[in-house]
């Protein structure tokens, strides 16, 4: 098996885009401050160096303006990749991106695509503050005609921007902020799963717990820890918001009659009921008690000094796995 030296997803991305700019000239980059900086986190760096600023181009203040422009572009034949700085920034382009770019294809019948790709940096606990790290992915999967997906590892960040930007479908990329730095190993001859596919990456036999994107490695790290009381716990990287893999999911429940799902998004209205909800009507005598949500709190985010209590972390989902085998 080839694989690169191990990567943070940060650097898995660069990748990713770095390859799919090699092999297809109409692959553009647009965004804030991500060419001679290479980004608020650094995720372009190098690019626009390598490919000039005509293919990696800085951009305006204005997202309603680059996902404008990026609709055009795919109009013409290109396959634009716009970075959004934060993820509350995303707002401002809310208008452009759910009723314009989501509905194209349908609008004409298949007639016309929108290759579009929009990489989001999403969540907290990165010591900022309200539009810096929030979690609004439940406000788009509401949106029919947008991919969604989220990677929660370096192996998933490389071959998913790629499968984001081959997808003529336009696709949502939310990327863990505060797992940029997380390295793993990335092979880079083998692609990764459908992008649109859930993965089991913890085997386990009592429970289920189902997470995606930051929160992957905390449902990991409770999995660990309910098997020192003796609890097999499997989970399950959700990987891709929409469409959403609830094969693999009901699989899984019938198999372990139990199903937490967290996220780090405000539990009500978050993605964690739809799946809840999902799950019940598809699995009901199979489930030995009701599905279990754990996220945030119905606040905007708080300030940094507390976004640690504002966020699920190990604790909470553990309490909930408890209050799931008490059943």
């Amino acid at each position: 098996m080839s694989t690169a030296p191990d990567l943070t997803i940060a650097k898995a991305v660069n990748a990713g885009l770095r390859r799919c700019m090699e092999e297809d000239p109409r692959v553009l980059l647009m965004g804030e401050d991500i060419g001679s900086l290479g980004g608020v986190y650094r995720v372009t760096e190098g690019l626009k160096a390598d490919f000039g600023a005509h293919r990696v181009m800085d951009t305006p203040l204005g997202e309603a303006g680059i996902v404008g422009t990026a609709i055009g572009l795919a109009l013409r034949g290109y396959r634009p990749v716009c970075e959004i700085q934060f993820d509350g920034f995303s707002f401002p382009a809310f208008n452009q991106i759910t009723t314009q770019l989501a509905k194209m294809r349908n609008r004409t019948n298949g007639d016309v695509t929108v290759p579009v790709t929009i990489r989001i940096p999403y969540g907290g606990v990165i010591g900022s503050v309200e539009h810096h790290s929030e979690s609004p992915e439940a406000l788009f999967a509401h949106t029919a005609g947008l991919r969604i997906i989220t990677p929660s590892n370096a192996q998933d960040a490389y071959w998913m921007t790629q499968q984001a930007i081959a997808c003529e479908d336009p696709v949502i990329v939310f990327e863990p902020k505060r797992r940029y730095w997380l390295k793993g190993a990335v092979d880079v001859e083998r692609p990764t799963a459908d992008p649109f596919s859930a993965q089991v990456v913890r085997p386990g036999e009592d429970a289920t717990v189902v997470a995606w994107g930051p929160l992957v490695p905390v449902a990991l790290a409770a999995a660990q820890a309910a098997e020192e009381d003796g609890r097999s716990v499997e989970v399950i990287d959700l990987r891709s918001l929409s469409p959403i893999d609830f094969d693999t999911l009901e699989d899984s429940v019938r198999r372990t009659g139990r199903l937490v799902v967290a996220h780090e998004a405000p539990t009500f209205g978050g993605l964690g009921g739809e799946i809840a909800a999902r799950l019940t009507e598809r699995a009901f005598y199979a489930l030995e008690a009701p599905v279990l949500r754990v996220g945030a709190f119905h606040l905007p985010y708080p300030v940094a000094a507390v976004e640690d209590r504002y966020v699920p972390d190990l604790d909470r989902i553990l309490e909930a796995l408890d209050r799931s085998f008490a059943y």
